[in-house]
């Protein structure tokens, strides 16, 4: 190792992270409370260190330096000195190879040693309160110089409106893995999502924007590793810049860069999943890999009253204190970098009420975090999703992030959930969860697609389990079935898991034609699980987050008859919702007479055809009802330009009970209606067809969506 044939000029504190300018490289790291940081270079193999040069420069909390002679490509670490006093919240350790928080390429492995620790792993005496001398460099992941550069020549991001938004939550490894119509090599990568074949499903799927599960690179953890196992959703990560390079089979993060290119070319959005509420370093007795050894006090929320433990608000050992100026700024240029250099159309922010905890832990919905990101020019103009809980102290902040976030609707999925159940205790939430929320919503100027409906996602069951299961099936995962939620709100219809019984099959395949039917006809922003258009089905697992085989790996194999009839019923009921405004409103309905006297903008309705009492509202064994959207002849909803945005008059009834009803359609003379959907039925009914003035029978569990048209007299 050299310490003298590398030049090093003073360089500058900005930008942070290592910056190649055409000639040299700046290299720049924030760190509060060091005394002293060296950057470590290592060859092309990584494995030996050839350089260590110590930082001298430090302005404002920043240590930089500038190296002239260094090119992208360059494999490097920091090794930062300070007070090891973990009492104290300090935990600098220069023994430890430390990862740049700006990285933007990774290379090599971690591997599960004592070494990489900050303390003796083996002293359980003193525990983290011990200090480890062995060197970690040869059993941890290092940072590697890239540049920016990228042929992006007329991309365009999509833009879709809220309004017309369908997001589409898929992970990138398990949707391409078992596609037989790719190339074997792309399978399970970047590159594999962007073939012909998987780009042509999802635009005829039509879907809009999908959101991936998390691309920022992870770790897994240590149990998981010892027993074969991975961290496969993600949820784990180590750095904000780089993109997971198990997912890049070419290892570089242009494959990132042409996936987002060739998706926006076919009019599809990408929304990353992203985990800013913690890192994979863990509690007081994780691994020292980064953050917690370039300033461990600066970096993390830590207990005010014992500062060597950790809050804990996302429930993975730590917290990411974006109080701190210097880790809201790491938060921030992370998020420009992806809109501005990766060109993503946008976040959905896992826990994010964490990122408004202040200083002492509480919440603030005025945080420096949000305040800022309302503020950027950059970011207020892409979609933003928050999972608007924590674990912590007050973190269930449903209905209460700024205007311009959309936000995940809990209690949408288990109010739809427990309706077509066959749960009882009124009709009046659900009512209210159909027409977007608004008692969640419905303040300070937010809209509709303020709320993300969902009925399923990544974490519980698929929907074709929804309807299997009673009960969780997590033994894979290793921890005795103690992980994943009890609260499941699901139904097996009869028998718990796979059955041959014909009924219940065609009750489960009903239930799942309602389920993802409601969701589709919401008002709100929905929000589809990828693979449960094809009733894919992880065997009862409600938390197969480590398990990245054949359980999450979408089946395109066993495309039988029920399977591929349910994904024409969901393109259908898209194309139904993009062909009717009044499933998309910009404005929530009001239920009040129009002024222009042309009626109510919705009218609730029971089967005799007569609007609801408050007495009905109450009933606890109601579990049926039917609505009906006025056609927009008043100009409620107006075009960009100012212009009524009329739609046909469509009546929807939902009949969760055991039993058929029938149901009065209101009617004018001259006029009739026709089916666009009708769950008991596994294909849709012909454009044709048609029941004029009368009864309408809905079979049990059954939902059906009609629309009035002009009757056509039958010629004789």
């Amino acid at each position: 190792m050299s310490h003298g044939a590398m030049r090093l000029w003073p360089g500058r504190p900005s930008p942070l992270g290592a910056t190649w300018d055409g000639q040299g490289v700046n290299f720049a790291l924030y760190s509060e409370n060091a005394e002293k940081v060296e950057l470590c270079l290592f060859d092309e193999s990584g494995a030996r260190e050839i350089h260590r040069l110590t930082l001298g420069e430090h302005t404002h909390s920043v240590w930089h330096g500038y190296l002239p002679d260094v090119r992208p490509g360059q494999i490097y670490g920091y090794r930062v000195y300070g007070p090891y006093a973990p009492e104290q919240g300090h935990r600098f350790n220069h023994h430890k190879l430390l990862m740049d928080p700006y990285a933007k390429a990774l290379r090599g492995e971690l591997h599960w040693r004592p070494e990489i620790f900050g303390y003796q792993l083996e002293n359980e005496e003193e525990g983290d309160l011990s200090f480890d001398t062995r060197d970690s460099a040869p059993f941890v992941p290092k940072s590697q110089v890239t540049h920016d550069a990228f042929p992006w020549g007329d991309d365009r991001p999509p833009q879709h409106r809220w309004t017309d938004t369908i997001l589409y939550e898929l992970h990138v490894r398990g949707f391409t893995k078992r596609r037989v119509d790719i190339d074997e090599p792309l399978r399970g990568y970047c590159v594999g999502l962007h073939q012909e074949p998987v780009v042509e499903y999802l635009t005829d799927l039509g879907v809009t924007t999908l959101e991936l599960l998390p691309m920022h690179a992870f770790l897994d953890e240590p149990h998981l590793a010892a027993n074969g196992l991975t961290n496969y959703w993600g949820y784990n990560p180590i750095n904000f810049f780089t993109p997971e390079p198990r997912y890049l089979a070419s290892g570089e993060p242009d494959e990132f860069r042409a996936m987002v290119q060739a998706l926006h070319r076919a009019g599809l959005e990408v929304v990353l999943d992203v985990v800013y509420n913690h890192t994979a370093e863990g509690n007081q007795r994780g691994p020292t890999l980064c953050y917690r050894g370039i300033d461990n006090a600066s970096y993390y929320h830590l207990r005010p009253d014992n500062p060597r433990y950790y809050d804990n608000f996302s429930g993975c050992g730590n917290a990411l204190k974006l109080s701190n100026p210097g880790v809201l700024q790491l938060v921030m240029d992370s998020l420009r970098y992806w809109v501005g250099q990766m060109r993503v159309d946008g976040f959905r922010f896992d826990l994010a009420t964490s990122l408004a905890r202040v200083d002492g832990g509480g919440v603030d919905m005025n945080a420096p975090f949000l305040e800022t990101v309302r503020q950027d020019p950059l970011l207020s103009g892409v979609k933003l999703i928050s999972e608007p809980w924590d674990i912590g102290p007050g973190g269930y902040r449903l209905g209460g992030f700024p205007g311009g976030w959309a936000e995940w609707n809990d209690r949408y999925r288990n109010c739809l959930r427990g309706f077509w159940r066959g749960d009882g205790g009124g009709v009046g939430e659900i009512a209210t969860r159909l027409t977007g929320s608004s008692d969640l919503f419905g303040h300070h100027g937010r809209r509709p697609w303020a709320s993300i409906n969902f009925v399923t996602a990544h974490d519980g069951f698929s929907l074709r389990d929804l309807v299997s299961y009673n009960h969780k099936h997590n033994l894979a995962n290793g921890e005795e079935n103690r992980d994943g939620s009890d609260h499941n709100l699901s139904w097996n219809c009869g028998v718990e898991g796979e059955t041959d019984d014909a009924q219940i099959n065609e009750l489960r395949w009903r239930q799942m034609r309602n389920l993802i039917g409601s969701l589709l006809l919401s008002q709100g922003t929905p929000m589809l699980l990828a693979g449960d258009e094809l009733a894919c089905t992880r065997q009862g697992n409600n938390n197969p987050y480590c398990q990245d085989n054949e359980l999450n790996w979408i089946d395109w194999d066993q495309l039988d008859d029920e399977r591929l009839a349910l994904r024409d019923f969901v393109k259908w009921v898209i194309r139904v919702r993009m062909a009717h405004k009044g499933f998309r409103r910009r404005r929530f309905f009001t239920g009040e007479p129009r002024p222009d006297g042309d009626g109510k903008d919705i009218a609730w309705l029971k089967c005799e055809g007569k609007e609801l009492t408050d007495v009905d509202w109450r009933d606890p064994e109601r579990r049926s009802l039917g609505f009906l959207l006025c056609s927009e002849t008043g100009g409620r909803d107006l075009t960009d330009d100012g212009k009524p945005e009329p739609d046909d008059a469509i009546l929807v009834i939902a009949n969760a009970q055991d039993e058929p009803i029938n149901f009065q359609l209101p009617c004018e003379p001259g006029q009739a209606w026709r089916t666009l959907i009708n769950t008991a039925e596994p294909q849709r009914r012909k454009r044709g067809s048609s029941v004029e003035v009368g009864e309408y029978v809905v079979r049990e569990r059954t939902l059906a969506v009609l629309i009035l048209e002009p009757l056509v007299p039958v010629k004789g």
